[in-house]
């Protein structure tokens, strides 16, 4: 490793030794250090402040800068605890310390931004579900017919994939055994257990019934299907894996010419986001959905503005002359 530049600060080089040496940190992590503290260093000497002369107004005003620079907010956490903890090691270090606290002390970086979760367009989700029925049509079997009964019923009900592998047939009869989930065979519902052990009932499109249906018809024909009550049967006639269904559902978006890879929960997402859209009942979604809070329900609402931004985008006439400059 490099030695320290003899442009930081005497005390700065000496606690990035102390990490090297004694915490014995990589490389890379002092390297790390060093950036952040040469920051520190650089801010004070442009405020024309020694490093122990500086306060918390300081340090809040130099992470204001970071942001404004558009460092990220993991950027700006990992600095700040860098900052923090040469201040701490300062504190320890002198013999009559001259700091009254750790200008540090409660200045947080900004909160970071929620990750929008990854749904497909409308016209992709149909893309997918249309390549799934061409092919139960073109070559009706076990796994084509099964596989769009599946996408149909994630799409149509917005389902976990634990909920969705959960579902029987039919409510067990038998008292040894509950099932965790079920059809409603006509009143189109299906029923599942969620987290926390809750249940919920969700409708079931038509166009997913006649998926079901059709599938229903292949699965009574397999001998040991009567022996397992669930709906949804691998190759082996057990109950599916949820391996199996993330690799059939990968590769059939595949062939149906996506451009991106597709999960199960992304047709959950999908769901929820085209639901908002059309109807714009939070409240609903959330019971759709599952969610014990509606705060969870509420990030489907930025991927409802966002599909309206893009709409503003492609069809007004000022933004596509904005767009020509």
């Amino acid at each position: 490793m490099k030695p320290p530049s003899a442009e930081l600060h005497p005390q700065v080089q000496a606690y990035l030794h102390e990490l090297h040496v004694l915490r014995q940190l990589s490389p890379h992590t002092i390297k790390a250090y060093q950036a952040d503290l040469s920051e520190l260093h650089q801010s004070a000497q442009e405020d024309g402040l020694d490093l122990t002369a500086v306060t918390n107004g300081h340090i809040r005003r130099w992470a204001a800068r970071l942001h404004s620079k558009g460092k990220s907010p993991r950027t700006i956490a990992r600095t700040l605890s860098a900052w923090r903890g040469w201040y701490d090691w300062l504190s320890q270090k002198q013999d009559q310390p001259t700091l009254k606290a750790n200008p540090v002390d409660d200045v947080k970086a900004p909160k970071r931004a929620r990750a929008l979760p990854k749904a497909l367009s409308v016209e992709q989700a149909l893309a997918l579900i249309n390549q799934a029925i061409l092919e139960a049509k073109a070559s009706p079997g076990l796994e084509t017919v099964r596989d769009a009964a599946i996408i149909e019923l994630l799409y149509s009900s917005g389902l976990r994939l634990s909920e969705l592998l959960g579902i029987d047939v039919a409510p067990s009869q038998d008292r040894a055994y509950e099932s965790a989930g079920w059809l409603d065979w006509d009143s189109a519902e299906v029923t599942v257990l969620g987290k926390g052990g809750k249940r919920r009932s969700v409708p079931v499109g038509t166009a997913a019934m006649s998926s079901l249906r059709a599938w229903l018809e292949i699965r009574q024909q397999l001998q040991p299907a009567q022996a397992t009550p669930a709906l949804f049967l691998g190759s082996r006639e057990a109950r599916l894996s949820p391996r199996t269904v993330q690799a059939r559902l990968r590769s059939l978006a595949i062939r149906a010419g996506l451009p991106t890879h597709v999960h199960p929960h992304m047709m959950r997402h999908s769901f929820a986001s085209h639901v908002l859209q059309s109807s714009h009942d939070l409240r609903a979604v959330q019971e759709m959905l599952g969610h014990a809070s509606i705060a969870s329900t509420q990030i489907y609402t930025a991927l409802d503005f966002q599909h309206l931004a893009q709409a503003y985008d492609l069809a007004h006439p000022r933004a596509k002359a904005g767009q020509a400059k």
